[in-house]
């Protein structure tokens, strides 16, 4: 899996799916990052069949990596096994490279419902079949915490290859991320500028700004990339104009942080702990 790829969420217009995948390709990005809750899949779809039918982008369908996932009101085996049937028309391919659950519940029911592990089993189970068929590449989850990891020893014959999960300096996930690294589980970084509250020059965070004043070469946004990616966690930021597309990716033309740097803006959540997104702790 490639370590850098393109988010997606919240981009739902088929024009501006259309260039901003097209742009991306363009600019060298290998993945592209979705789900079936985003409303897209189609329209990336058809923008990749765009690019792999243009003989001078030379692209094939084995070049990109395409990452979807199944929303909370599929869960289930007959919910999941449809679901990924559905994002595979969608997305006009013969495989996913990785699918994944995006969230450990299923839709209506409170967090405390032992249900939540009911259906997540049986949504693993279907992940676990379409695998073998080939439909799959790789299988994984979304915004699993530790205890929903170590549930799955229970009953997963294949454990999950990746998490995916928010992760930025002021949510670092440490103990999550140990634990994934640990058990040859792979992290991938989501919301890596805090939904762009990281990248505001409103917002005042001791460690960045010095961190920042040191590295005069790298914008807010790279030095945040540059700090999962050192840490061998594989980022999807999102980007809707081309100068946001070619900053992002620009990281691989840039010097390393220093581990004075890494450790800095590790320290950040200690003051300024924060989660933008969806928080999966309290789901049974």
């Amino acid at each position: 899996m490639p370590s850098f790829g393109l988010g997606t969420w919240q981009q739902r217009d088929p024009a501006t799916v259309r260039r901003v995948v097209l742009q991306a390709l363009d600019a060298g990005y290998r993945l592209i990052d979705t789900a079936s809750a985003y409303r897209n899949e189609q329209a990336i779809g058809s923008a990749l069949a765009e690019a792999f039918d243009d003989r001078e982008s030379g692209l094939r369908r084995d070049d990109v990596w395409i990452t979807s996932k199944l929303a909370p009101k599929q869960q289930g085996f007959d919910g999941a096994s449809a679901a990924v049937l559905e994002s595979l028309r969608e997305l006009q391919t013969d495989y996913i490279d990785l699918y994944l659950i995006h969230w450990p519940g299923v839709s209506g029911r409170p967090p405390e419902s032992m249900e939540h592990t009911a259906y997540r089993r049986e949504s693993w189970r279907a992940l676990e079949s379409l695998y073998k068929d080939g439909k799959i590449r790789a299988i994984g989850v979304s915004n699993y915490t530790c205890a929903h990891l170590e549930e799955m020893r229970e009953y997963a014959e294949i454990m999950p290859m990746v998490n995916q999960c928010e992760l930025h300096p002021r949510c670092p996930q440490t103990d999550l991320l140990n634990y994934c690294h640990s058990n040859n589980i792979a992290f991938t970084a989501y919301a890596s500028f805090g939904e762009g509250a990281l990248l505001s020059s409103d917002a005042s965070f001791p460690q960045l700004d010095a961190v920042f004043a040191r590295r005069s070469d790298l914008t807010r946004a790279q030095i945040l990339l540059l700090w999962a990616l050192q840490r061998d966690i594989a980022v999807i930021p999102k980007a809707s104009s081309m100068d946001r597309i070619h900053e992002n990716i620009g990281v691989f033309d840039k010097k390393p942080l220093s581990m004075q740097d890494i450790s800095e803006l590790g320290s950040v959540a200690s003051h300024f702990y924060k989660r933008y997104c969806w928080d999966p702790e309290h789901v049974a």
